[in-house]
């Protein structure tokens, strides 16, 4: 695959080449319409829909609408952050006027609201074209349901994306969309960048409001980018945050904007290195061609001028906490969906879970607080823990998604062990791209931060981009390819 080609309109301005910030630029300065913008991304959604399948529902006319009513805007000097800008958002999150399936099946009624998020991404002048595939509920790190089909990996249609916000990576690494919005739960923002060679950023609970809600899936689950660069991810970053007084979290704002600290590279810091698999209950071992990405890029940062030294978090049984929390929002989710009996029989069965662990979700939620602490002892002699986001490289279509709830959270787990500690914690991190292996397919690393760390993660991120350029690499042309 070339590693520079674009996905969709041979127009060179138009071919998803560009980034969110640099398109934004272009719009205010008038060499390209947003209304062509708009047109050319829904071109490329619908010319991979075969392939990709990335999107579940898609707002063509009232976008089109809103790039001619954004192109009015900027003619008459309007200036917004992304004002006539393509986006997209996962299959989570409401918008008034479109369903909010959250990958299940079934009729589902339109929004009557946007959530606070939305809201905010609208103020921006960013027009959102569609909502993107999930699993049902964003329960697994793989996109495939009943509701839509199996989202496919731009890098090889044999493959996975990975999950739950895979449509949305998806159609990023394809250049579909500039941006997308995901929500990360246990590493699904994180999980996809990592497979698709993207910069996913799960901020600090509560830095993205999740209102009209005080929290997603008690606590676990916040909304992040899906970008390219570091710069557009942190740019996104800062449009989306504040919190509202309904938001059970609400950490304090920055001492900088988050775009200010990409463009600086961070101090001098200690990283550790940390390659132990938390303990989840069943077996997973760290993929060889994974291992050597981390290290490498464990290398270049030792060459930066940071102090790499081994570590170890003491994460304990973390996951006990865990446990209770995912399952009752699968149970909450399954009480909203028109029809029960369309429901994949490994839902209801986590949701049958969630109600019987109902009774101990409170003391999960009184023991957060000594598990940060305790675990929290490693920023004494570390700033910033670097670890493997998935333990093995992206998996086939199809591989992950087993019969039973058994067989697949051992294949889940053996997959992707790394990121749901951080969910628990409420805590910052961020995937990059380490690189790809010798079959082609990415794989990614995570910075992992303290409280509130969120800045001196996307300084260190940027300073790895500066020397990576990870940004020049794009899978090929998708059109005329048909998935396995």
């Amino acid at each position: 695959m070339s590693d520079t080609a674009g996905v969709g309109a041979d127009d060179g301005r138009l071919d998803g080449l560009y980034g969110l910030r640099e398109l934004a630029g272009r719009l205010a300065a008038g060499s390209m319409s947003s209304r062509e913008l708009v047109a050319a991304c829904l071109e490329r959604i619908e010319a991979t829909s075969t392939t990709l399948n990335t999107f579940r529902v898609l707002r063509a006319e009232e976008a089109l609408a809103e790039a001619e009513e954004a192109d009015r805007r900027l003619d008459a000097g309007e200036r917004l952050p992304l004002l006539g800008v393509p986006v997209a958002i996962k299959d989570d999150t409401d918008m008034a006027g479109l369903p909010t399936a959250f990958g299940a099946a079934g009729d589902f009624p339109p929004a009557t609201e946007d959530c606070e998020m939305v809201r905010r991404l609208r103020a921006t002048g960013a027009i959102i074209v569609g909502k993107t595939n999930t699993p049902e509920f964003g329960q697994w790190p793989f996109t495939e349901g009943a509701a839509f089909g199996a989202t496919r990996n731009p890098w090889n249609l044999d493959y996975s994306p990975g999950g739950s916000s895979g449509g949305a990576a998806s159609a990023v690494a394809a250049g579909l969309v500039p941006a997308a919005i995901g929500s990360d739960g246990a590493g699904s923002v994180r999980i996809p960048a990592a497979w698709t060679h993207l910069v996913g950023i799960k901020p600090q609970r509560g830095r993205i409001s999740s209102a009209p809600v005080t929290e997603q899936f008690n606590g676990l689950t916040t909304f992040g980018p899906l970008t390219r660069t570091v710069a557009d991810g942190a740019l996104l970053l800062d449009l989306l945050s504040g919190s509202l007084p309904v938001d059970r979290d609400r950490p304090p704002v920055p001492a900088e904007t988050f775009l200010r600290s990409a463009e600086h590279p961070p101090p001098r810091l200690r990283i550790g290195l940390s390659l132990r698999v938390p303990y989840s209950g069943m077996s997973a071992a760290l993929d060889p061609a994974v291992r050597t990405a981390v290290e490498r890029l464990a290398e270049v940062l030792a060459r930066l001028g940071h102090d790499v030294v081994p570590v170890e978090p003491p994460y304990g049984l973390l996951g006990l906490l865990f446990l209770p929390r995912s399952m009752d929002g699968i149970r909450d989710w399954s009480h909203r969906v028109p029809n029960p009996e369309l429901l994949d029989p490994r839902t209801v069965a986590n949701a049958r879970n969630g109600r019987a662990l109902r009774p101990v979700l409170g003391l999960t939620r009184a023991a957060e607080a000594p598990a940060r602490a305790w675990i929290g002892r490693v920023f004494r002699t570390v700033d910033v823990l670097l670890a493997p986001t998935t333990a093995v490289p992206p998996p086939r279509v199809g591989e992950l998604n087993r019969e039973t709830n058994w067989e697949t959270d051992q294949a889940i787990v053996a997959a992707c062990p790394y990121t749901w500690p951080w969910n628990v914690l409420g805590w910052p991190a961020v995937n990059v791209p380490a690189g790809l292996t010798p079959a082609g397919l990415p794989v990614g690393a995570q910075l992992m931060g303290p409280a509130g760390g969120e800045g001196p993660l996307i300084s260190l991120a940027a300073e790895l981009e500066d020397v990576e350029r990870w940004y020049t690499r794009r899978p090929g042309r998708l059109e005329a390819s048909t998935p396995a």
